[in-house]
């Protein structure tokens, strides 16, 4: 059998702009993944463009095209992709490890530990430090998940069905955690099947 060629977006024309809360809803399986991939460099388009700060992803290197992933964007995921071997500290410190070697843009090992315990306050998980995520319940490895997105200090924060793991209470809380990062100043893409969770 032949691969047949399948159209997952088509005629997609979205802006962004500084400081939005942009939620994209739609039926799983109609491409929203795929947005948020191309929107974060993880994927590259057949065709159109995809910019950020006028800037044509698909033209950058793989060296820019690293460098604006772990610096400009950071990514929350359904099932929050954290490493068991690390504790929760280490999981959110981690993109200040790969960023430029080991402190990143942060400047000091000790200045990049001070950002990750104060994510870890805010997110109300200071407590969890030295926990390994499978001693977490599920909202807690997802606010670990956003602090570590939230590290390298993104212009452009993609939640890929963030509380879509989560009962109804839970992915409520989840869910003002990220209005209160988009209260101040935080930009957002975040995509749903839930429609009641896009409002």
């Amino acid at each position: 059998m032949g691969a047949t060629a399948v159209k997952v977006l088509k005629g997609v024309n979205l802006a962004v702009e500084q400081g939005q809360f942009v939620a994209v809803i739609g039926a799983s399986g109609s491409g929203k993944s795929t947005l948020l991939h191309l929107l974060g460099g993880l994927d590259r388009p057949n065709e159109g463009t995809v910019c950020f700060d006028e800037r044509d992803l698909s033209r950058m290197r793989a060296r820019e095209l690293n460098r604006y992933r772990n610096e400009m964007v950071g990514f929350v995921f359904q099932f929050y992709h954290l490493l068991d071997e690390l504790n929760v500290l280490e999981n959110v410190f981690l993109p200040a490890m790969v960023s430029r070697g080991i402190v990143g843009w942060l400047g000091s090992r000790a200045a990049a530990r001070r950002r990750a315990q104060e994510l870890l306050e805010q997110l109300g998980l200071q407590d969890r430090a030295r926990h390994k995520p499978y001693q977490l319940s599920g909202g807690e490895r997802q606010r670990v998940a956003i602090g570590r997105a939230l590290m390298n200090e993104p212009r452009l924060l993609l939640a890929d069905e963030p509380t879509g793991n989560l009962d109804s209470a839970t992915g409520n809380d989840i869910l003002a955690v990220l209005e209160r990062l988009h209260q101040a100043g935080q930009t957002i893409v975040m995509v749903t099947h839930d429609e009641r969770v896009a409002r």
